[in-house]
């Protein structure tokens, strides 16, 4: 090999023994590969420690207005005022109107209201068409307006004709052929509506005073219907507003509650069913929670009795002589 050439080749260096003589001692040159593994029992090297690991976290979340309230901080303020003027006006006015007439006399005025709403119910089902429900509202109509004294009285759906009331407009007519709810929003007079609910209510309210006309069409018909309206609607949803001022979000609350309630009644106009995944954390559901937990811990003020003492007398108030 080649170390072994050069070997031969290799100059020759004399190196002195004895005296008078000489050994000629090669010198070899070679190329072999050096052994470089360390001894044995030696400390391998440390290789060169990598870099740290940089560790990043991602948070991944909604950020935003959350779907179908684009306007949320105009809402929550509106929704912030009203509440404020509902509990320094509304809420004592309703009180006064619940305590201060007759339920009779209430009752009746509600029915007027409900008989003027019946058109426009009666139209939309039609337009739906549900001819059945239309023809059916309308014989409630000529009832109520006749035998129930324009509406006071709600003859036809506590007899035998068992006509019950169905309430209905343009915006579930929207609804029913495909028209979405659009934008959510709260507004200080109409309270919880969306574009779609803000424009059908718009045109139920104008029928009677378009198509009609006098005395639907005066000032004094439209405050009277808004004011009895209005403090109806206050006293049926009493509890309800209630059990959601005392939830930890009363705005998200009120607009979920709203937004389910409604889709579920568009949903049932069309004869559909929700998926289950949509009746998950249901807000209509929490909304329950909180008024059986609200009617519970007002049970033990309404039944609870004064104890008596073990003195009877002690109850007597004496007056010093």
């Amino acid at each position: 090999m080649l170390s072994a050439a050069l070997a031969a080749t290799a100059p020759l260096v004399p190196v002195p023994q004895d005296a008078g003589m000489a050994t000629v001692v090669p010198i070899v040159w070679s190329l072999a590969a050096q052994d470089s593994s360390p001894p044995e029992g030696a400390p391998l090297p440390q290789a060169d420690a990598p870099d740290e690991e940089v560790t990043e976290i991602l948070v991944e979340g909604a950020y935003g207005p959350p779907k179908g309230d684009p306007v949320e901080q105009f809402n929550a303020e509106s929704y912030r005022l009203t509440q404020a003027v509902d509990s320094a006006l509304v809420e004592p006015v309703a009180y006064a109107y619940r305590d201060g007439l007759p339920e009779p006399i209430r009752d009746g005025l509600g029915n007027v209201v409900r008989n003027l709403g019946e058109p426009s119910n009666a139209l939309n089902f039609l337009l739906q068409g549900k001819v059945g429900k239309a023809f059916e509202t309308l014989g409630r109509l000529a009832v109520n307006s006749t035998l129930g004294l324009g509406g006071l009285f709600d003859v036809a759906g506590k007899s035998r004709m068992n006509l019950p009331y169905r309430r209905n407009g343009f915006a579930n007519t929207l609804g029913y052929y495909g028209v979405g709810p659009g934008a959510y929003l709260y507004l200080p007079v109409t309270g919880a509506t969306s574009v779609r609910d803000l424009a059908g209510s718009t045109l139920d309210q104008a029928l009677l005073p378009f198509v009609v006309g006098k005395p639907f069409n005066r000032p004094a018909y439209a405050a009277t219907y808004f004011v009895v309206n209005g403090l109806d609607q206050r006293l049926e949803f009493d509890e309800e507003l209630a059990a959601i001022e005392a939830s930890d979000d009363p705005y998200g609350l009120r607009r979920d509650t709203y937004l389910e309630r409604r889709r579920r009644e568009i949903a049932a106009l069309k004869g559909e069913v929700l998926p289950e995944d949509e009746d998950e954390d249901s807000a209509l559901e929490e909304l329950e929670a909180l008024k059986k937990a609200a009617a519970a811990a007002a049970a033990p003020a309404d039944g609870a009795t004064m104890e008596l003492p073990a003195n009877p007398e002690a109850l007597l108030i004496t007056r010093p002589r």
